[in-house]
């Protein structure tokens, strides 16, 4: 009996350990439409017993009522909270919020459409992940997240709806949709110009999919869109909307931010940590352009570099076809998440909302690095803290940096992907 008892025990962990790691044809694929399902009624509760915490739903209702009564100057559009400093995306998808939910006042309604609206991009996501080949036992980091909740169904911020784009442009690129994915891109950025943080990886993933007229045009598109959206805005006041849309230099409270708090507030103010900031961020993404980035070009990165600053293909059609081929999945993903962490690492500040840019990236990265399971629970667990901490202390925000280059550093040194396999989909368009 005693034989029989071990034997058993033995059958049941390794039957949990091919469904946790994607080997069991029948019980794997169920774990993402569980786990689904299981938060959508997560979702359902929190909306039903947890309080709405107003913090920008009513600034946001009070400029998209300015914006309905006719005004079209940047510079006058204010609320509760501040001047208007979001793209032109944003205030048309707002304008639809106002109408949905009785001029902001139907805060229910809000919030359902926000669950709804979570749920969408949690699913885009999850699909993201099995284009990606990531086993099951990755994918209940995607649903535990209780500061994610928040922010989507208790604060309706608009960061929602940029990451919802940041995934459908991820889930299209690694459909190879490219055009339909630069447009996903385009409308994301006009919420919110936190996308800029993955443009970098955009450009290269387009140029080595799509190739150098391709990828040319795609980039035009970008800024077509850009230029249409706002169009009635700079009409009114061109200089207006781009310094506030746009605002690149703009000053954070030090009281609000997450990430880098125990530096002090002298430092975290002064110009010297900015440009240190900024020119650690150019000089990380410029090493993991040529060092892991431009992998699937199988050529040096001077051939690569050289005619593109001569404003030439530095690809032949042939060659072009070749590289394209290596665009996978896997790939695409990685490289854009890679993007967008390092951009939030090297951030002067991080505020709360921030964090839906983060707590989907996290899990997927660290699966890509290598680590073990152990870690990369271990590292989740502890960002899931940090980011839960309120207000930040010199600990939690040295958490949530620690995390973040922990990440980078564990993505860096990671063994290279192959990045052709024998399942990925012949069928799907080279170009589009």
């Amino acid at each position: 009996m005693a034989g029989k008892g071990r034997g058993f025990v033995a059958e049941s962990v390794q039957l949990a350990l091919d469904v946790a790691n994607g080997r069991n044809r029948t019980l794997s694929p169920l774990i993402a439409p569980c786990l689904f399902l299981l938060d959508a009624l997560l979702c359902a509760v929190i909306i039903w017993k947890v309080p709405y915490t107003e913090i920008d739903w009513k600034a946001y209702m009070e400029q998209i009522e300015q914006y309905i009564a006719g005004e079209r100057d940047y510079t006058v559009i204010k609320g509760g909270t501040g001047p208007l400093v979001y793209p032109a995306a944003h205030v048309y998808l707002y304008t639809g919020l106002y109408h949905l939910t009785n001029k902001g006042k139907d805060i229910l309604m809000a919030q359902r459409l926000f669950a709804i609206l979570y749920m969408a991009t949690l699913a885009v996501a999850m699909a993201c992940y099995r284009r990606a080949k990531v086993p099951p036992y990755v994918f209940p980091m995607l649903i535990l997240s209780k500061r994610l909740h928040s922010i989507f169904v208790l604060r309706c911020f608009n960061d929602c709806f940029a990451v919802f784009f940041l995934w459908l442009t991820i889930y299209l690129l690694q459909r190879r949709a490219w055009s339909l994915g630069t447009f996903a891109y385009a409308w994301g950025l006009g919420i919110k110009m936190t996308l800029l943080l993955v443009l970098p990886a955009l450009g290269v993933i387009l140029l080595q999919g799509r190739g150098f007229n391709g990828s040319i045009q795609l980039a035009i598109i970008i800024a077509q869109i850009q230029f249409t959206i706002a169009l009635p805005f700079l009409r009114e006041n061109p200089q207006g909307y781009l310094s506030r849309a746009f605002e690149l230099s703009r000053q954070f409270f030090f009281k609000w931010t997450v990430n880098w708090r125990f530096v002090g507030e002298d430092t975290f103010l002064s110009r010297p940590f900015a440009l240190s900031l900024l020119a650690m961020h150019v000089s990380v993404l410029i090493w993991f352009v040529l060092k892991k980035w431009l992998k699937p070009t199988g050529k040096a990165w001077p051939a690569v570099v050289g005619p593109l600053l001569k404003f030439t293909a530095p690809f032949g059609k042939q060659e072009e076809r070749r590289i394209s081929a290596q665009v996978t999945p896997e790939y695409v993903m990685t490289t854009m998440l890679s993007a967008n962490v390092i951009g939030l690492l090297f951030a002067r500040s991080l505020h709360y909302q921030f964090y839906s840019y983060l707590a989907w990236s996290t899990p997927y990265l660290l699966w890509r690095s290598g680590a073990h399971p152990l870690v990369q629970y271990g590292l989740w667990a502890l960002q899931e803290w940090a980011w839960n901490v309120f207000p930040s202390t010199n600990v939690s925000s040295g958490v949530v940096v620690g995390v973040l280059a922990t990440t980078v550093a564990l993505i860096a040194i990671s063994k290279e992907q192959k990045h052709t396999s024998p399942n990925y989909p012949s069928h799907e368009r080279k170009t589009a």
